[in-house]
């Protein structure tokens, strides 16, 4: 991660599209420690919202093309848990995408919204909206704390 946060901007961007794939990791954190550094705080909110919502949006695709032995292998995702998501896709469609950005059920419900085929540009658009409102939360907060965030960070 401390690598990611020294790369600035680019790490964000790789940082922040891994962390949306199949990287363990958080976006988060990772918008918090290059903001400590001292970026600009309107640029990492783009950076961060376009690398996470393109790594969503290749989860969608994953999803799209189908492959079993790719969703089994690089997201863990088997049938049974794709197949019991399908009366919550069918019931929220496109809007589900909204909340692709939630740690371990977002990724599943990325693949699942590209696999059931739901509308690629909604779901796209409310991918974007739903990690851009994320990240524009953790921007405000460390708007607003950004002396206790560069405090605990330090410690």
């Amino acid at each position: 991660m401390e690598t990611f946060v020294d790369w600035g901007y680019l790490g964000l961007f790789v940082g922040s599209f891994l962390a949306s794939t199949v990287i363990p990791m958080s976006a988060d954190v990772l918008l918090v420690g290059v903001l400590a550094l001292g970026a600009d705080v309107w640029v990492c909110l783009a950076v961060a919202t376009a690398g996470n919502w393109l790594g969503g949006l290749t989860s969608y695709w994953i999803g799209w093309l189908g492959r079993w032995d790719w969703l089994e292998r690089w997201f863990r995702v088997r049938r049974e848990q794709l197949e019991r998501q399908r009366e919550r896709v069918g019931r929220f469609g496109p809007w589900l995408a909204l909340f692709t950005w939630l740690p371990l059920v977002g990724d599943l419900f990325a693949i699942a919204l590209g696999f059931y085929r739901i509308s690629p540009r909604l779901s796209a658009f409310y991918m974007l909206v739903g990690r851009f409102a994320r990240f524009l939360v953790w921007v405000l907060l460390y708007v607003a704390y950004a002396d206790r965030f560069v405090e605990w960070l330090t410690k």
